[in-house]
């Protein structure tokens, strides 16, 4: 027969909801201070009872001994039950409702007791304090018992020590009035523990709402989780209070805002300074996936209110996805400058090849030298102008893709820039943003047209594009630079609006400006200056164009400089 399986172990210990280990924990606190509190009442109370009825009796013997006549008679007479004496004691302690009074001479013999047979007896208690004229106050044991006593020496009319007077409380009376005491004390105490219980179980309720009656342990691995999350998603986080200072930022979020613990506790106009990127944070631009820049960096920004008046906003990093976005963007234009180059070149051909089959041998050779000439007359304007291989190679391929659609891309007469830009990359980005633009209005508008100036005034550069389209009204011209603003559809790889955005910041980190007025004639003209953006003259500062221009030919040098455009807005 196979055994029975052996009994399972009663374990017991807290339970595991916060509700029950607060109310438990809480009773148990108010119980142990009510206990503690009676205790201590307690203790006090029976040594004050003692204390009173040790005056009391000291009271009474101080009364009797003030008597003249006692002593007299102390003097006078023997010892004896019916004396005057012991009459004298019996009637004070019927009266006082003492124990016993008991009067003995010096050498300590009873005159007095409540026990006749005990008078002419000596007392069981040393009297030797009080007739040395001191007052004795004691809690002793006698011939009556446990008792509180009061002793006070006894003088003749001339101030003679003649006796003592000793008188008793029974120390049962003490403790009865400390176990009187005990009832109302004990009620006093179940009154505390109930209200103190009724206080724990509202405030359990309470903290079981707000934790949702999970278990501390469920508790602490939350948190454990919320901060592996919050440092470990590649999500920005942003927690703020209800009076919009910073609570939380993840490691995410430092790197994005380019901020640190520092800014915990702050206002994010304190912590961010003023911006788009602050409001959006703040709520005081509403709406979802909301797109501002961060120095280099386009983020999309999400707010969420939460229950306590705060909210809890998320940053997204879409800089490397603008980059593709607007590199495909690039590339597409660049095919379709390229697909309409082979149409026409494909049209060319076949017309070159119509005129040698008729013959006409003089007007083929002039038609293919308006063909090489035109394009060749596009790069070398560019190029004598710009010398800055990257930039001029963007514009080469600018003006391919601005033929296609029909507007005539030139450059003004005062342009001319020289190669010792500090940071062509960022003026790449300055001049394809402004110049797609530029298309964009552009095109449609008859005699379409865009114009670009570059000249610089010492080492500060000042671009200008000019185009013949609608232009900007009035006041939205400081609009158009707002992160998210735009008038285009979107494209299909995310939103607009951060092109002129861009151009605006580019310009301010380097302390200079952008602004759009109006153009002569109609349209918009957006102007750019960047103090410092060339190099001092000398070897030092120039570049030798061979480094970026390679032997592909214009249309390789546009594909260079749309892959630089990194930064460009469509």
């Amino acid at each position: 027969m196979s055994s029975p399986p052996p009994a399972r172990r009663l374990r017991l210990g807290l339970p595991r909801r916060v509700f029950s280990q607060v109310l438990l924990m809480q009773v148990a606190i108010a119980a142990g201070v009510v206990v503690l509190a009676t205790g201590l009442f307690l203790a006090p109370l029976g040594d004050q009872l003692d204390d009173q009825a040790m005056r009391r009796a000291l009271a009474i013997a101080q009364t009797t001994a003030t008597r003249p006549q006692l002593a007299a008679d102390l003097v006078a007479t023997r010892p004896s039950a019916d004396g005057p004496v012991q009459r004298e004691a019996e009637r004070v302690r019927r009266a006082s409702g003492a124990e016993y009074v008991v009067v003995m001479d010096r050498n300590g013999v009873r005159w007095s007791h409540t026990d006749p047979e005990q008078i002419g007896e000596v007392v069981s208690t040393d009297p030797s304090a009080a007739l040395g004229g001191r007052e004795v106050m004691q809690i002793d044991e006698g011939t009556l018992g446990r008792s509180a006593r009061g002793k006070v020496p006894l003088r003749d009319a001339d101030g003679r020590i003649v006796g003592v007077v000793s008188v008793g409380i029974a120390y049962d009376s003490v403790r009865a009035r400390l176990v009187h005491a005990v009832p109302g004390l004990f009620a006093y105490a179940g009154a505390a523990l109930a209200i103190g219980a009724l206080a724990a179980y509202l405030i359990s309720r309470r903290v079981q709402r707000q934790t949702r009656d999970l278990a501390f342990s469920d508790i602490s691995a939350l948190l454990a989780e919320r901060e592996a999350m919050l440092h470990g998603i590649r999500e920005g986080v942003v927690a703020l209070d209800r009076g919009g200072r910073v609570r939380l930022l993840n490691d995410e979020a430092r790197r994005l805002l380019c901020i640190g613990d520092e800014a915990v506790g702050r206002s994010l106009d304190e912590a961010l300074g003023p911006g788009r990127t602050t409001d959006v944070l703040a709520g005081r631009v509403t709406g979802t996936d909301l797109l501002t820049v961060r120095g280099r960096r386009v983020l999309v920004a999400n707010r969420m209110p939460t229950g306590d008046g705060g909210a809890v906003a998320t940053l997204r990093d879409r800089t490397e996805l603008e980059q593709l976005g607007r590199e495909l963007d690039s590339t597409r234009g660049l095919i379709d400058a390229l697909r309409a180059q082979d149409h026409e070149h494909a049209n060319r051909m076949h017309t070159l090849l119509g005129l040698l089959e008729l013959g006409m041998h003089d007007d083929a050779m002039e038609f293919v030298g308006e063909v090489v000439g035109d394009h060749r007359t596009t790069s070398e304007q560019i190029t004598e102008r710009i010398h800055d291989p990257l930039l001029a190679a963007l514009l080469v391929g600018k003006a391919a893709v601005a033929a296609e659609r029909g507007v005539v891309l030139s450059l003004s007469a005062p342009t001319l820039l020289p190669d010792r830009l500090i940071d062509p990359r960022g003026l790449v980005t300055v001049v394809g943003n402004l110049v797609d633009n530029a298309l964009d209005a552009a095109a449609g508008a008859p005699h379409a047209r865009v114009e670009v100036e570059a000249r610089t005034e010492g080492r500060t550069a000042v671009l200008t594009v000019r185009d013949n389209g609608p232009g900007i009204p009035v006041e939205r011209r400081e609009l158009v630079f707002t992160d998210g603003w735009s008038t285009k559809e979107p494209p299909a790889h995310g939103k607009r609006g951060i092109g002129l955005s861009l151009v605006r910041r580019l310009a301010e980190r380097h302390g200079g400006s952008a602004r759009v007025t109006e153009a002569h004639g109609g349209g918009a003209e957006f102007t750019v200056v960047l103090p410092e953006a060339l190099a001092e003259p000398g070897p030092a500062g120039d570049r030798l164009a061979s480094d970026l221009i390679t032997e592909a030919g214009p249309v390789r040098e546009a594909g260079s400089a749309a892959a630089a455009t990194e930064e460009e807005s469509r």
